[in-house]
C-alpha cells in the first residue's frame, strides 16, 4: 500500500496532529518521524524505517557526507504510537525544524508520509509545479 494524496490537519497546542484517516491503519502499530529534505518531516511505518535505517547503517562511514546524513536523519528520529483517536505527537525539535505551528499539509509520498507547514508546502509547490507540468524528458529512468 502506498501513501497517496494531500490532507490538511491542524496541530493542537500540545503538538498533536490527527493522522489522515486513510493512513491510520498502516501507521497504527507504530511510526517514526524524522527530518526530511526541504524542511519537511518524513513519517515512516516502523518496519519501513527499520529497513531504511538498517540499509543506511550498513553503508561505509568513511565518507563525511554519509556520516553527516546519517547523524542528522537518525538523531532527529522519534518513534511514536498514535493514540486511540489517531493523533500523534510531533516532538518540539521536529516542529521547530519544519516550522510547524498550526496549519499543516500532510502528503502521501509513496513509502512515506510528509508533514509540511502549509505555507511552506504552498511555496514549494508554486516553485516546482510549473517545471513538473512542462517536463518532457524522463526524470526517473525507465519509469514513464
Amino acid at each position: 500500500m502506498l501513501f497517496l494524496g494531500t490532507h490538511t490537519p491542524k496541530l493542537d497546542d500540545k503538538g498533536r496532529m490527527f493522522l489522515p484517516a486513510k493512513f491510520r491503519d498502516r501507521l497504527a502499530a507504530g511510526l517514526v518521524i524524522t527530518r526530511g529534505q526541504e524542511r519537511c518531516l518524513y513519517v515512516y511505518p516502523l518496519a519501513e524505517f527499520e529497513r531504511i535505517a538498517t540499509e543506511m547503517t550498513a553503508t561505509t562511514t568513511t565518507s563525511r557526507d554519509v556520516r553527516d546524513y546519517q547523524r542528522v536523519f537518525l538523531s532527529g528520529a522519534s518513534d511514536e504510537i498514535p493514540d486511540k483517536q489517531g493523533r500523534v505527537t510531533i516532538p518540539q525539535v521536529l516542529r521547530d525544524y519544519a516550522g510547524l505551528a498550526t496549519e499543516c499539509t500532510v502528503i502521501g509520498a509513496g513509502n512515506r508520509v510528509e508533514v509540511w507547514d502549509s505555507a511552506a508546502w504552498n511555496s514549494y509547490l508554486d516553485q516546482v509545479e510549473p517545471a513538473f507540468a512542462e517536463r518532457s524528458e524522463e526524470v526517473v529512468p525507465g519509469l514513464i
